[in-house]
């Protein structure tokens, strides 16, 4: 996972730019902020290019499905916060804070 490079304001949304390590470039929208200890993460959902092909019927492109990762809240050196990957350990944390926080919320 890339840090984050580039933010414009999408709607009310912030549409956060990342690259990965092969320089494709993705758009992700900062869904909720999920806290563990000191530490924040981000779950990040994609924003989709609807207008790069037709849907029809038994469109099996995947599009329709939300591509989501969780990344970790770093400050870095200008003090500018960045996205990063978090750590398994760390990712398996948040995955347990995010289902307690849906079962709070039932």
């Amino acid at each position: 996972m890339a840090d984050k490079h580039n933010e414009e304001n999408f709607d009310d949304d912030l549409l956060i730019e990342m690259t990965d390590d092969e320089g494709n470039v993705y758009y992700y929208v900062e869904e909720m902020i999920i806290p563990v200890g000191d530490e924040n993460f981000a779950l990040l959902v994609e924003v989709k290019d609807e207008d790069e092909h037709e849907h029809g019927a038994g469109c099996d492109c995947g599009c329709e499905d939300d591509d989501v990762i969780i990344a970790k809240i770093v400050v870095n050196e200008d003090g500018t916060e960045e996205y990063v990957e978090p750590t398994d350990e760390e990712f398996e944390r948040v995955q347990e804070a995010y289902e307690q926080l849906l079962e709070e919320e039932e």
